[in-house]
């Protein structure tokens, strides 16, 4: 069966479709990893985009039930230059093509993927239509123009429900703005008693739960969707030590005071060399976004540039001066990609554990809780 992506520029690709038919719109993005293309498919943060995958060979190792990084994926289609419909892995259970037809996720091959690619290099991320039907190349202009990008991507890949993954250590609340498996895998790793709370989940409901530290996830879409979450991390700075991935980064930003803005055609891929200014170690990360903190902005607030992309020249981590906050632009969790960083969240259990050292009385929500309590039972007799 033939399948076209129409971009928004006029541009034309057809070529054969796999996974499911229909139709769909969204941003037109391209990774640069090599292997990965399941995490990458259920990546939350890739939520009402159209992946292309610049490495040709696509498939080849199946789908696996224990490398997904959400519950479903989010992704409006898929793009390869080579789809491999018979996999060989030991690990694989199905096919890439069974998992896009369970979910309804269009998918085409045997486009020129390099030209594409260099095309969103040097144009930057556009709009497009990829469709398995038959419809004439006007009438799918036109939806293609009155096509609205999703702007609620975070309320689309949140837990609606708070859970936990329980452990023996720090209390870590994780702030799903379309978080990672990989995180909650991380901080488990480490005995953290992990509790995932949805992302519209206020300061004094946190504050209940009586965290040692929250976790800022990563997420998809633009920061500025979601001022109520920018509200959240600003009373919470200062309580409690703070770690923000991706979205969480640039969240705490924007909640210190700086600013952020979208990239011409963002970084994603596991391949991205990402400088760390205090000792001048090259880490090769793993990323997967579309916006980023404005350098400008950084002056006259209290956050300080802790890493660099060395491509670019993008700021890839803050830190607060006064409070027990960081962040990093980038993946920690890998998934896919290198492992180098994951030292972050060692680094973010020794802030926790230096914290109570240092402020050894008794949490806020936990003397209020105490106060009240002891009221209510005065009231009772």
């Amino acid at each position: 069966m033939q399948a076209r992506l129409l971009l928004e520029d006029g541009t034309l690709f057809t070529g054969l479709a796999f996974g499911a038919e229909g139709q769909s719109t969204g941003e037109v993005v391209f990774n640069t990893g090599i292997t990965g293309y399941q995490e990458v498919l259920s990546d939350p943060s890739y939520c009402g985009q159209i992946v292309t995958m610049t490495y040709p060979l696509i498939g080849n190792y199946g789908i696996t039930r224990d490398d997904f990084e959400a519950v479903r994926p989010y992704i409006h289609g898929f793009v390869v230059r080579r789809h491999e419909p018979v996999p060989s892995n030991w690990r694989g259970e199905y096919s890439l093509d069974r998992l896009l037809k369970e979910y309804g996720i269009t998918g085409i091959s045997d486009i020129d993927t390099r030209m594409l690619t260099r095309k969103l290099r040097n144009f930057g991320t556009m709009k497009g239509l990829l469709t398995t039907g038959s419809e004439r190349i006007e009438e799918l202009q036109e939806r293609l123009g009155v096509a609205q990008l999703l702007h609620d991507q975070v309320a689309r890949t949140s837990t609606k429900n708070i859970f936990s993954a329980p452990g023996n250590k720090e209390r870590v609340v994780l702030i799903d703005f379309g978080a990672k498996s990989g995180i909650v895998k991380e901080l488990s790793k480490r005995g953290c008693d992990v509790i995932v709370v949805p992302h519209d989940t206020t300061a004094d409901q946190i504050r209940r739960l009586n965290p040692d530290g929250i976790q800022l996830s990563n997420g998809p879409g633009d920061p500025k969707d979601v001022p109520y979450a920018v509200e959240t991390v600003k009373q919470l700075i200062g309580e409690f030590p703070i770690f923000g991935i991706c979205l969480g980064h640039q969240l705490f930003a924007l909640a210190s005071g700086a600013d952020t803005t979208r990239l011409k055609f963002g970084h994603r891929g596991g391949n991205h060399p990402v400088k760390e200014l205090a000792t001048n170690r090259c880490y090769i990360t793993s990323q997967n976004h579309g916006y980023t903190v404005l350098e400008d902005s950084i002056a006259g607030t209290d956050l300080e540039v802790t890493h660099i992309n060395n491509n670019d020249g993008s700021i890839e981590g803050l830190k607060h001066k006064k409070h027990p906050v960081f962040t990093v632009q980038y993946h920690p969790e890998a998934a896919p990609g290198p492992h180098d960083s994951s030292y972050l969240f060692d680094q973010f259990l020794d802030m926790i554990r230096d914290h109570k050292k240092n402020n050894p009385l008794k949490p806020l929500q936990t003397r209020l809780q105490e106060t009240l309590k002891g009221e209510l039972q005065y009231a009772q007799k």
